[in-house]
């Protein structure tokens, strides 16, 4: 779908903060096996003609050996970053199956849709101070798509384009799509817009505007393990807009405060235990080189196979800023409590209070930031009813 991914800076002055490059690791010095570069085991000092041998070599500069190579960092390895990496705001829209005018139930839903907009840190912790420098004020906006009929659904299935699922047990598991990344608030009105179009067998055919059920600001938060294995993504959000959810709420299973784990899917990882869930080979991200070394473990680094881990912790927040990358979402905690549990570090209740002062500004100036207005794309469901 032709719209857009992270931010509408265009409209919201913000800063320039330069977007700091992890530096890659300090190459660790390697023990000398015989002691002291001057001294023998002993302490005896080298004889005059070795020791004068020596200096020459090291007079000629540094010499490359197999230890020397296989001990230096990696060129480009990066550190997973820990704390808040991206936050901003978040919005939710539905919309109808083609050839309706309107939705009445979930079972009238096409997509379902989440706009992501990165925005400066007017509700980080001081504790994120670090990580939110390295962030790019200018990033662009992210749309994720959550579903191919709707989100969430009650059993996993296949579709043309993206795919929902809901997980074992209580808590539910989600796929979703970056189908656009981007600035340009037109492609993203045109994307979520009414569409016309033909068809060779159906002749015109007629797609309602998408619908705003949710609004409100979001945090993707990397927690510190202590381990590499135990690293955990976690995207929050609390809502301003609708203060009170609901039957259109309740059914997408929006609610006022939730966080999800978020993982993201390995492109070169097939389909296993021979479900087709996932997006064709032809339309799924093409990360760098390097991002699937160092992310996924491409070559046998992690993971038992060649491509790697089939999933991964977003441990930068570039994995999110390509068209086609698959997200798995495992719903983590509802709730204030629970979004402060999932986030933490006083994160979840900044949240709450910034969302809170924004819930008093009027809806028509929060789509400002999007270049929308009410009369192209209804709001209706905020109020909980469906349209």
């Amino acid at each position: 779908m032709p719209t857009t991914r992270r931010q509408a800076a265009a409209l919201q002055e913000t800063g320039n903060a330069e977007k700091a490059k992890p530096e890659p690791r300090a190459k660790k010095p390697r023990s000398n096996k015989r002691g002291h570069p001057e001294q023998v085991e002993g302490g005896e000092e080298l004889p005059a003609k070795k020791q004068k041998a020596k200096e020459e070599k090291e007079s000629s500069g540094p010499q490359e050996t197999l230890e020397s190579v296989d001990n230096a960092p990696k060129s480009g390895t990066r550190e997973p970053w820990a704390g808040t990496i991206e936050r901003g705001h978040i919005y939710f829209f539905y919309r109808p199956k083609v050839e309706h005018k309107e939705a009445h139930s979930l079972d009238d839903v096409s997509r379902f849709h989440m706009v992501l907009v990165p925005r400066p840190p007017e509700f980080n912790t001081i504790s994120d101070a670090d990580s939110t420098k390295n962030q790019d004020d200018d990033a662009a906006m992210t749309l994720l798509e959550k579903g191919s009929d709707a989100v969430p659904t009650k059993e996993p299935h296949t579709a043309k384009k993206t795919h929902g699922g809901a997980g074992r047990g209580k808590k539910d598991t989600l796929w979703a799509t970056v189908t656009a990344v981007g600035d340009d608030l037109l492609s993203l009105e045109k994307g979520l817009g009414e569409k016309t179009y033909e068809t060779k067998t159906r002749g015109t055919r007629h797609e309602a505007p998408s619908r705003l059920a949710g609004r409100g600001a979001y945090a993707i938060v990397n927690n510190e393990p202590r381990v590499p294995s135990q690293l955990e993504t976690h995207l929050g959000y609390h809502l301003s807009h609708p203060s009170e959810m609901g039957e259109v709420q309740k059914a997408l299973r929006i609610h006022e405060a939730s966080s999800f784990i978020l993982q993201v899917k390995n492109p070169l990882a097939p389909p296993t235990g021979g479900q087709r869930v996932g997006l064709p080979e032809d339309r799924r991200a093409r990360y760098p080189e390097q991002i699937m070394k160092d992310v996924f473990g491409k070559g046998g680094s992690k993971g038992r196979e060649s491509f790697g881990l089939r999933f991964a912790s977003v441990e930068m927040p570039e994995l999110l800023d390509y068209e086609g990358a698959e997200l798995l979402m495992i719903a983590a905690r509802a709730g204030d409590e629970g979004l402060e549990t999932s986030l933490g570090e006083g994160r979840g209740e900044a949240l709450r209070t910034a969302e809170k002062n924004e819930s008093k500004e009027p809806i028509d100036e929060m789509l400002k930031e999007l270049a929308m207005d009410t009369v192209k794309f209804p709001v209706e469901p905020l109020q909980g009813d469906w349209i």
